[in-house]
């Protein structure tokens, strides 16, 4: 459950939602894409109220567990989601090498290993010309060199004027966002650049910034 949670995010940044897992940050992410039931308050995305169908070309989506067909190949998975949004096919080999799966290009999906597996997947998020990238733990159970191609790949889609939101509970990514929102029990505990919240926290560490923060509510809660 969420609870206050407001906050804009401009077109072609990077903003990460951080925080442990439970704090709320899959749900949110859900609100955003338009798929989590939203009893109150309100959800626009890219100026449309979110999960309108007009959207669905608009905004890539990964979830954190693969949303892929096992028993089709990594190629076949891609041709069929381009098929779906209407992306043209060579949108597979893009996707394919910007991923780094071109070795696994005909493997079936079954055969792949978990960071193969989630690599498809966000692999097809990025079909077509999303304006908005959400990606919900994308990094999970990647080496350090993928994890740093991925955000190097991530920094290019935002060069290019795509938002991408990203979601993680790994504290040494969150330095690479142009802007954070750290989440803990539904709530946002702070909203700003990382180097912001380490300054007013007045550390270099972004896991001490986070402690920091969750005692200063801690103490305002019982003061």
């Amino acid at each position: 459950m969420l609870h206050e949670v407001t906050f804009e995010v401009p077109r072609g940044s990077i903003v990460g939602l951080l925080g442990p897992s439970g704090c709320g940050k899959t749900t949110l992410i859900r609100a955003i894409v338009g798929v989590q039931i939203v009893t109150s308050g309100t959800v626009t995305v890219l100026g449309e109220p979110a999960g309108r169908p007009s959207l669905r070309r608009r905004v890539g989506y990964a979830t954190q567990k693969p949303a892929v067909y096992a028993d089709l190949s990594v190629a076949e998975n891609l041709r069929y989601f381009a098929s779906v949004l209407g992306a043209p096919r060579q949108d597979v080999d893009r996707v394919v090498a910007e991923v780094g799966l071109e070795r696994q290009r005909d493997q079936l999906v079954a055969t792949l290993s978990g960071g193969q597996l989630g690599r498809v997947n966000l692999a097809a998020a990025l079909l077509g010309t999303p304006e908005l990238v959400v990606l919900d733990e994308p990094t999970v159970g990647l080496d350090p060199v993928l994890r740093q191609e991925l955000w190097a790949l991530f920094r290019r889609l935002a060069d290019r004027g795509v938002t991408l939101i990203v979601s993680s509970h790994v504290m040494d990514e969150a330095g690479r966002t142009d802007r954070l929102l750290l989440m803990r029990e539904g709530r946002i505990l702070a909203d700003g650049a990382p180097a912001e919240l380490r300054a007013a926290a007045g550390t270099d560490d972004l896991e001490q910034t986070f402690l920091h923060l969750i005692n200063e509510r801690t103490e305002a809660r019982t003061s």
